[in-house]
């Protein structure tokens, strides 16, 4: 199945051309400014052939980042006829993570807080998305696995307080990720989303 991904979520925007969960192509604009320019030409650049779906990033991340992403995958879509697929940023960094263990999903929000995004062995939610402080995170019930840009310091507070945390490797979103997630939806092994972006934070001017 030929997919094109799209994600602008965090510090660096991509376009991939994939088939399945192998990358054909892939264009990426590295800095946290620029995404909403950048992320159109990318897309163009690895747009080859016909497509069966679209995949697209819709957050927690930047409010611009997330709307042109989104917007540009609904475009494409609908000038396709072919469907687009909702992932979340916690959704593509955790779905390389043990099934068998629960995660969590820190990234930075570019305030100094961070985006928690909380999953259940199997890979599911287990709590709806939220914004916390470094010093407010939650302590796990158990064991879990802590991924994103914000994991090194995040996991660091919760080892100082003795409570049970491991450093997972994902720091970024990448495409193979998103795509792994993308195929499940389609196939119904996960719930479809709205395609829409994933606010938890006020807009900040990014």
């Amino acid at each position: 199945m030929r997919l094109l991904v799209l994600d602008a979520a965090l510090s660096r925007c991509f376009a991939a051309l994939m088939e399945g969960e192998q990358v054909l192509t892939e264009r990426v604009h590295d800095g946290p400014h620029g995404q909403a320019a950048s992320l159109p030409p990318l897309a163009e650049a690895v747009m080859e052939g016909a497509l069966d779906a679209v995949v697209v990033g819709i957050g927690p991340g930047s409010f611009t980042g997330l709307r042109t992403a989104i917007a540009l995958a609904q475009g494409i879509g609908l000038a396709r006829g072919i469907p687009v697929l909702p992932v979340t940023t916690g959704e593509a960094l955790t779905a390389c993570t043990d099934p068998r263990m629960p995660s969590w999903a820190v990234t930075e929000n570019r305030r100094g807080a961070i985006f928690l995004e909380r999953f259940a062995p199997g890979g599911l939610a287990a709590a709806p998305p939220s914004v916390v402080a470094e010093q407010d995170l939650p302590r796990p019930e158990t064991l879990i696995w802590l991924v994103g840009d914000a994991a090194p310091r995040a996991v660091a507070r919760l080892l100082a307080r003795g409570w049970p945390a491991g450093l997972g490797e994902a720091r970024r979103m990448e495409a193979a990720s998103l795509a792994r997630i993308g195929l499940q939806r389609l196939a119904g092994a996960r719930p479809m989303l709205a395609l829409e972006p994933l606010y938890i934070d006020p807009p900040a001017t990014t």
